[in-house]
């Protein structure tokens, strides 16, 4: 991360969070607390108001804000419990870049507003019943993917069956079911659309290389082809 990154970062923890100290920034950046002290030195330059609080850390000036959006109490609170369902979902990549984008929203947050939220935040508890807990780390990746139209190569494993199959698949859509996201993607291997549930998905490489869009339409793909709740429909994906 380079220094003007980390610098705007700061920036936008200390309008998130009332108090940080060095140490917590220095973790959080993995940079030496002399650093942090020449950052916050360099932000109080540019004309950033933070306020050392003596024995607690760093916080900006009541009233200080960059931006002209600003949420109402429910919408924050919405954001908040968003955040705890989230945190549910079975995929690392996106629970941390929901995170990080909240903790951008939440830099906006009126200082009457964050405190709320912040006591919301320690009310709030969703239970996860489960019976399987099967991680992933690739849906922010296969997000993009769907968006840029790049070809993606996986290694799929079915349920209840240890052999590991290659696949070269155009994504095309997902949803989530029983708290589990599907991918339906068209494969080369069986020529034709499959669903492939994404926490099954061992391996997977985004290409360069794009594909021609084929105009899929997911509404016309659940009629034509049902989905089971549990599982896709097309057992030998």
């Amino acid at each position: 991360m380079t220094q003007l990154s980390r610098l705007i970062a700061i920036l936008t923890l200390l309008k998130s969070k009332r108090i940080l100290t060095a140490t917590e920034l220095s973790m959080k950046f993995e940079v030496s607390i002399r650093t942090i002290y020449r950052d916050i030195k360099k932000l109080i330059t540019a004309g950033v108001p933070i306020v050392t609080i003596e024995g607690k850390g760093y916080t900006l000036m009541d009233g200080y804000t960059v931006a002209p959006v600003q949420f109402t109490e429910k919408e924050a609170n919405a954001l908040i419990t968003a955040q705890h369902l989230v945190k549910k979902s079975n995929d690392s990549s996106f629970v941390l870049d929901f995170n990080e984008a909240l903790t951008k929203i939440k830099s906006v947050f009126r200082s009457s507003i964050l405190e709320k939220s912040e006591l919301l935040n320690q009310k709030i508890h969703v239970f996860d019943t489960r019976e399987k807990n099967i991680a992933s780390n690739s849906l922010s990746e296969i997000q993009l993917a769907i968006t840029n139209y790049n070809y993606i190569e996986i290694n799929y494993r079915k349920e209840n069956d240890t052999n590991i199959s290659f696949r070269k698949i155009e994504p095309y859509a997902m949803f989530s079911t029983q708290e589990k996201w599907i991918l339906i993607a068209w494969c080369h291997l069986r020529i034709e659309y499959r669903a492939f549930r994404v926490d099954r998905i061992q391996h997977f490489k985004i290409l360069r290389d794009t594909f021609e869009d084929r105009k899929f339409n997911i509404q016309a793909y659940f009629q034509s082809c049902p989905y089971d709740m549990k599982e896709p429909k097309n057992k030998n994906t």
